[in-house]
């Protein structure tokens, strides 16, 4: 049959095993000791005449076939796959009777029987280059994380893009009419219609920085900068900006307990978490917004000592089914507005500073977030 290409549709250059070098022996293909059931991809290894000699629990489940009865069959009944469109992908690849030279088909998607697709790629064992095939070992990937991961950038478009028409059309829209009918409005009319620019402004703003940060936390390039921290003094700093902005002063308590350790952490980003989780407990909460800061063990092995901060309030509270979906992207609760990124920025925050943070129920009822960070002091200062 005809050999395949590497540029077949669909396929991608990632998540198959690494070609052989030459002279690399055709032994087993996983790590000695370790049982291939073990392994969270299915894989699939038939030996130099196709007949197959593994087939793991993850095959099992993704194919819906029993190892006893995939064992000993050929390479292609074993694994019936089919490309996309509707071609069988061994006659098409024809890894035994095909080019001499190839070495590994990259990872694409397929079908297997019942229209269940699947991610797919094959090394081709040799026992030197161009040598005859000894092995092909077979590695399966369930789609189901890449779907829900798509999904998840499509949410995120869509709230963007409607997160970012509302303000854009008031901005454009008091402009445009300032512009053409200046004239025609008071002093105190364009001071208003200004201001309203402005707020919609600094949305915008906001909007922006929560996705730069949600791009760095995703792909692990948050940057810290560390420097000394008095989150006491932060906390309080908080608390003044929304009793200046009307809010009653007998509504917060901070409670720090002594001696808290000296904490070296990225001060902006400290100041993001205590923003956002504040502002969810006076927004959403009721009652008196209650702040504990304490020394606590330390988060990070081989440090003693570490420093949470408890923010709870006397509200409903979340409901115990939606506890696990708290830190998620776009969860907002049983009140709407808002991106629903906030507190899924506040985790990566706070995990890029090597801390943890959980959710609960706190004394009074209302919600209850503590997030404990390590002290992180710098190696020169110890």
């Amino acid at each position: 049959m005809g050999v395949g290409t590497s540029s077949a549709p669909g396929a991608r250059q990632t998540g198959c095993p690494p070609a052989p070098r030459p002279g690399e022996p055709a032994g087993t293909p996983v790590e000695p000791g370790l049982d291939p059931d073990e392994l969270p991809d299915g894989l699939v290894v038939a030996d130099e005449h196709g007949r197959v000699i593994r087939f793991n629990a993850a095959a099992e489940r993704i194919t819906a076939r029993r190892a006893a009865e995939a064992l000993g069959e050929s390479l292609e009944k074993a694994l019936p796959l089919e490309d996309l469109e509707g071609r069988r992908w061994w006659q098409l690849t024809d890894p035994y009777g095909g080019l001499a030279i190839r070495n590994r088909q990259p990872e694409r998607n397929l079908l297997l029987p019942g229209g269940r697709e699947v991610l797919v790629c094959a090394r081709y064992v040799r026992d030197r280059p161009t040598g005859p095939v000894r092995r092909v070992v077979v590695t399966l990937r369930d789609t189901e994380a890449r779907r829900r991961t798509e999904r998840s950038h499509a949410e995120l478009i869509a709230t963007v893009a409607h997160e970012l028409r509302s303000p854009l059309t008031s901005v454009k829209g008091f402009t445009a009419t300032l512009l053409a009918k200046w004239e025609r409005f008071t002093d105190d009319q364009k001071r208003l219609m200004l201001e309203t620019v402005d707020a919609d402004a600094d949305r915008v703003t906001r909007l922006i920085a929560e996705l730069l940060d949600i791009s760095r936390i995703d792909s692990g390039r948050l940057e810290l900068r560390r420097q000394p921290v008095d989150i006491g003094a932060a906390v309080g700093r908080h608390i003044q900006a929304y009793v200046a902005a009307g809010q009653s002063a007998d509504r917060f308590l901070l409670r720090l307990g002594r001696p808290l350790p000296d904490l070296w952490a990225d001060p902006d980003k400290v100041d993001q978490v205590l923003s956002n989780l504040i502002e969810n407990a006076v927004r959403h909460g009721e009652g008196t917004v209650t702040i504990d800061i304490t020394p606590a063990p330390s988060p990070r092995e081989g440090e003693d000592t570490g420093t949470s901060v408890t923010v709870s309030d006397e509200g409903p509270g979340i409901p115990e089914e939606s506890m696990n979906r708290v830190f998620t992207r776009f969860w907002r609760g049983s009140k709407r507005g808002g991106t629903g990124l906030g507190l899924y920025i506040v985790k990566g925050i706070v995990e890029a500073h090597g801390g943890t943070i959980t959710v609960g129920r706190g004394p009074r009822g209302g919600a209850e977030f503590r997030f404990t960070l390590p002290v992180s002091t710098p190696a020169y200062l110890t």
